[in-house]
């Protein structure tokens, strides 16, 4: 019985550092839903691929996500809409196909694939919750993004989405 207080001391300190929001956290609100992202932490791993990713891409006058209208002027009851099939998008389509020969480039990939594997997990959430309803508007502002990546073929397309990550992260930022 002597060691339970401490035990139970060591045991909140732990639950609360777990609840702390790191550094590079943001909370965004998307509607009815809150969302942290560590920003910091994705813009940080990018950066360091961009010029690689960007390099590989073949076709320069074509864009994926700031095709006309794809995520300008989006209503805020739209933002947790969109941006969940945006970060679904991008775990199930784009970062599936964006592999090189570089372990560095990869690693990199990898690490932000799962920044937003967990983004996309919360953001399920609130939409499982009805928290996060799609409107015609954001349903059709990503069935141009989705129409606009399967124009081209599968690994192309992955490329040039993962190397506009930026139009993404900027546009999310600014939606805060």
């Amino acid at each position: 019985m002597r060691g339970f207080p401490l035990l139970l001391c060591l045991l909140s300190v732990s639950c609360w550092v777990d609840l702390m929001p790191t550094a590079g956290d943001r909370t965004f609100h998307l509607g009815a839903c809150r969302v942290s992202v560590n920003m910091a932490e994705i813009r940080a791993g990018f950066t360091a691929i961009k010029a690689d990713i960007q390099s590989r891409d073949p076709i320069r006058t074509l864009s994926i996500l700031s095709h006309p209208r794809s995520l300008h002027r989006v209503k805020p009851s739209d933002r947790c809409c969109i941006t969940h099939h945006l970060f679904t998008f991008y775990v199930d389509k784009v970062f599936r196909h964006c592999r090189t020969e570089d372990p560095f480039v990869n690693r990199k990939i990898s690490s932000i694939a799962n920044s937003f594997l967990s983004v996309r997990r919360k953001l399920g959430q609130c939409h499982e919750q009805n928290n996060c309803v799609c409107g015609e508007e954001s349903t059709e502002k990503f069935n141009q993004i989705l129409a606009n990546y399967e124009g081209l073929n599968v690994t192309a397309a992955a490329m040039k989405s993962l190397g506009e990550l930026d139009i993404l992260l900027d546009w999310l930022e600014k939606s805060r």
